[in-house]
C-alpha cells in the first residue's frame, strides 16, 4: 500500500511553497487541498499559481474560462476538479444547465460556448493535433488565433491540477463536497 500525500499547510509545508499556500488561504479562506498537495513540489505549485493567474488576465470571459476547465476536468476524470469549477462557474453566473452539461459531457446550448467546448475536447482527445476543420469551425464563430492558443494555457494549467488529483488521489474539500462528481458513462449519452 502507498503512504498517501502529505497535504502541507502554510506553516508545515517546505519553506518555498509556505508564502504561495498563505495567500491561497488568503484568497480563498482557506488552503484547498490541491494545493496542499502540490506544495510538496514548490516548483510545480509555482507554475500552477502562476499559469492561473495569467490565465485570469486573458481574452475569455471567465464564463468561457470556466468552459475550458470544465472541458478538461471532465476529460481527465478529475473528481476532485469538477466539483470546484461547478462552484467556481455558479460564482461566475453561468446558466445551471450549461453547468449540468458540463458535468455531464453534454453539448452547450449557447451556440459559441459549444464551439469552445468542443474545440477544448479537440485540443485534448488529439494531444493538440486537431484538424484543420476544427480549427476553422472555432475560428468561424467568432474566436481568434490568441483565443486558440489561450485554450492551450488552460489546459496546461488543467494537466497541472487534474493529473496532481490523479497521483495523489486528493481528498475533496469539504467547501464544495455538496457538488461531488463521479463521471458519467457517456456510452447511452443522448440516447
Amino acid at each position: 500500500m502507498v503512504k498517501p500525500f502529505t497535504i502541507f499547510d502554510e506553516k508545515t509545508a517546505p519553506k518555498e511553497s509556505q508564502a504561495m499556500l498563505k495567500a491561497a488561504k488568503e484568497d480563498f479562506g482557506m488552503i484547498p487541498n490541491l494545493e496542499g498537495v502540490m506544495a510538496a513540489a514548490p516548483s510545480l505549485l509555482s507554475c500552477y499559481v502562476q499559469n492561473w493567474a495569467a490565465f485570469q488576465t486573458n481574452s475569455f470571459t471567465e464564463i468561457e474560462r470556466q468552459v475550458i476547465y470544465m472541458t478538461v476536468n471532465f476529460e481527465n476524470n478529475c473528481e476532485y476538479c469538477v466539483p470546484w469549477h461547478s462552484k467556481l462557474s455558479e460564482m461566475a453566473n453561468m446558466p445551471t444547465d450549461e453547468i449540468e452539461n458540463l458535468r455531464h459531457g453534454r453539448a452547450l446550448n449557447d451556440h459559441k460556448l459549444n464551439v469552445l467546448h468542443q474545440f477544448t475536447q479537440s485540443i485534448v482527445r488529439t494531444h493538440g493535433s486537431i484538424t484543420p476543420a476544427d480549427l476553422r469551425v472555432f475560428l468561424d464563430a467568432g474566436y481568434t488565433q490568441q483565443n486558440a492558443l489561450e485554450v492551450i494555457l488552460g489546459v496546461s494549467i488543467k494537466v497541472m491540477s487534474n493529473y496532481t488529483n490523479a497521483l495523489a488521489q486528493t481528498p475533496l474539500d469539504t467547501e464544495v463536497a455538496n457538488l461531488s462528481w463521479k463521471k458519467p458513462s457517456l456510452r447511452f449519452n443522448g440516447l
